[in-house]
């Protein structure tokens, strides 16, 4: 097996067009001589008079510099891949057909979309194909808000938006269409507005309404591409399975903390949602960035990665996102690709479907009281009920299972930190002789504290705070902060 020379979009055109090229060689520098031999102008890009490898390129070998390394010296075997990574600061013109009936661009259009029109991936045909092409995103939150306006910016000419939420504080940190004026707003009129001033240009249909089975069908059936930015279980599936027998690509991103995911489930070209994850896990396993958080930055990272394929798939280009999962890891700052396979026996797009309607998500995904037993009762306890209590003397005991950084951001006065992870284990601080009141963020992880320490037998009173330390600071205390 030879070895394998990357070249990057801006040196194609130097090379034939071609995007690599294979070569048998033993170092570096004999596989880029073998290319430059048979490409003259591309070599005079590569070297300078000297013959010596330009400061603007850069070449690696196993994802190392090879100035890092032994330079052009740097020995490759067969099967090795050698990357050109040049800087690069501008691009190239192109003729390109334009099908008749492509919408037209104004003189003001061009102007706009004028780094576009000079790249030849794109051309004047290619925005046409931009302009005429239709995309509804579901969400305008993390992953909506880059994406929306990455959209708007290059000129798709219609843009669907679901969505139903409002804007508040907290949203702020990483929804970038929204802004400090909008909090309390619907986030579907704030996106609007802020897509129609990035661009005049397209349609806006706004959609104010929750995506259900009743809808989803309905909805997708006017758009050409559906982009996935949600973030619950019951709503992915959902998309996956109308886009499945709709027909539509489902450009789908997630975000948690600092690690994102990025693919296209196509049914007609490949893998489709279920066809990676067959079940959704149980109900209040994975927790969500509300509980969880995430890096601020993350779903802008993300978010463009979806506008980009979305974006790909209109200009009919290659090397899309479908049968390929991208993770990346913006902490360690790392991409890694897997591959994805249909799977023949998937309910909703393999040989013999069993899916062929749109169906309960909420159930699907353990969420419906209908689906499952109840589950235990506990006792709870609010927090202007709480705060008469402990204003009376009563002998009241108050453990909170938040994590340690939580509990440096506020916390209630005379209460003990046990995480939700140690509780079981750290069981003999906690008085069972004692009226025990347990608290987190909102109530959720507070009532599995309690089913935990019910599981394995605490003899004494459980109480879950309702609503959390957020129900303190909006019922109580404001010199709480909310996070």
């Amino acid at each position: 097996m030879p070895v394998t020379i990357t070249i990057p979009t801006a040196l194609r055109q130097f090379a034939g067009g071609k995007s690599q090229f294979e070569v048998e060689a033993g170092t570096a520098g004999e596989a880029l001589n073998q290319l430059s031999a048979e490409f003259v102008e591309l070599k005079r890009h590569l070297y300078d008079d000297r013959n010596k490898l330009r400061s603007f390129v850069n070449v690696y070998v196993h994802d190392e510099d090879i100035r890092h390394q032994s330079g052009v010296d740097t020995p490759v075997k067969d099967g090795d891949t050698l990357m050109i990574v040049p800087s690069i600061a501008g691009g190239t013109t192109a003729e390109a057909e334009v099908a008749a009936d492509q919408p037209s661009l104004s003189n003001e259009e061009i102007a706009r979309y004028s780094r576009h029109l000079i790249m030849p991936e794109v051309g004047l045909e290619g925005q046409k194909r931009l302009k005429a092409a239709s995309v509804l995103m579901i969400g305008t939150g993390g992953l909506g808000a880059p994406l929306g306006m990455y959209l708007a910016a290059a000129g798709v000419g219609r843009l669907g938006i679901v969505d139903f939420d409002v804007v508040e504080s907290s949203n702020l940190q990483r929804q970038i269409v929204h802004g400090t004026k909008d909090i309390g707003r619907p986030k579907i009129e704030s996106a609007r507005d802020r897509l129609s001033d990035i661009n005049p240009h397209i349609e806006i249909e706004t959609h104010e309404a929750r995506l259900t089975s009743d809808n989803a069908l309905r909805l997708f059936e006017h758009y050409d591409i559906v982009v996935d930015g949600t973030d619950n279980f019951p709503t992915r599936y959902l998309v996956n399975d109308a886009c499945v027998l709709s027909g539509k690509p489902n450009v789908y991103g997630s975000i948690f903390r600092f690690e994102g995911q990025a693919s296209i489930f196509w049914a007609e070209r490949g893998a489709c949602y279920r066809c990676l994850y067959p079940e959704p896990p149980p109900a209040g396993l994975v927790p969500s960035c509300a509980e969880g958080g995430v890096l601020g930055v993350l779903p802008g990272i993300v978010g463009a990665i979806q506008a980009n394929e979305t974006i790909k798939i209109i200009l009919g280009a290659e090397g899309l996102l479908v049968n390929r999962l991208l993770l990346f890891d913006a902490w360690a700052m790392k991409f890694r690709e897997v591959k994805l396979r249909k799977d023949p026996q998937c309910p909703i797009c393999g040989d013999r479907p069993t899916i062929t309607e749109l169906i309960d998500y909420e159930a699907f995904c353990g969420l419906s009281p209908n689906q499952q037993p109840e589950p235990p009762k506990l006792e709870e306890i609010t927090a202007t009920e709480l705060k008469r209590r402990l204003d009376s003397g009563d002998d009241i005991q108050i453990i909170d299972v938040r994590e340690p950084h939580e509990y440096e951001i506020a916390r209630l006065p005379g209460t003990k930190l046990i995480p939700l992870s140690q509780v079981v284990n750290r069981i003999s601080e906690i008085d069972p002789a004692r009226e025990t009141v347990l608290h987190c963020k909102g109530g959720v992880r507070s009532a599995k504290a309690i089913e935990a320490l019910k599981a394995v037998s605490f003899p004494g009173r459980l109480i879950n705070l309702k609503g959390g330390i957020t129900a303190w600071s909006d019922e109580v205390d404001s010199s709480v902060p909310k996070y």
